[in-house]
């Protein structure tokens, strides 16, 4: 099952998009298997980290500018090299194990739609693979 989600990003961000996948599981006769969430841009990325703490995604930002900065030696006509850098760095998707429906998240993690490049309209994927309830 493939379930596609639309994503307003007006500024650089982490976006926590782990109750949209939870929706997908629940709303699928998916029991146990695979979730795979992918972001078709590139210049956005899905991560999972924390999401009890916001100073982590606050953190995570800063470190990502710091590592990445804009540089006027970028060659890239748009002007938004740092932003395809830090996507690159955080990737463009996640599998995460679904175990009796639920996703196998720890404590403290949740799934992320980064944003580098706003403000942008965005979307991502989220393809379930497995076994169905009741088989």
């Amino acid at each position: 099952m493939l379930y596609e989600y639309k994503l307003d990003t007006p500024k650089q961000n982490f976006y926590n998009i782990t109750g949209q996948v939870r929706r997908a599981i629940a709303d699928s006769d998916i029991k146990n298997g695979l979730a795979v969430v992918y972001c078709p841009h590139t210049t956005a990325g899905i991560t999972i980290n924390e999401n009890a703490d916001p100073d982590v995604v606050r953190d995570m930002l800063y470190a990502l500018d710091k590592t990445y900065p804009d540089r006027p030696e970028f060659r890239h006509s748009e002007g938004n090299s740092a932003a395809h850098l830090k996507a690159s760095a955080i990737g463009s998707g996640v599998t995460i194990i679904v175990d009796m429906g639920k996703l196998l998240l720890g404590t403290w993690q949740g799934i992320y739609f980064c944003e580098f490049d706003p403000p942008r309209s965005r979307k991502f994927y989220v393809k379930l693979l497995g076994d169905k309830k009741g088989d």
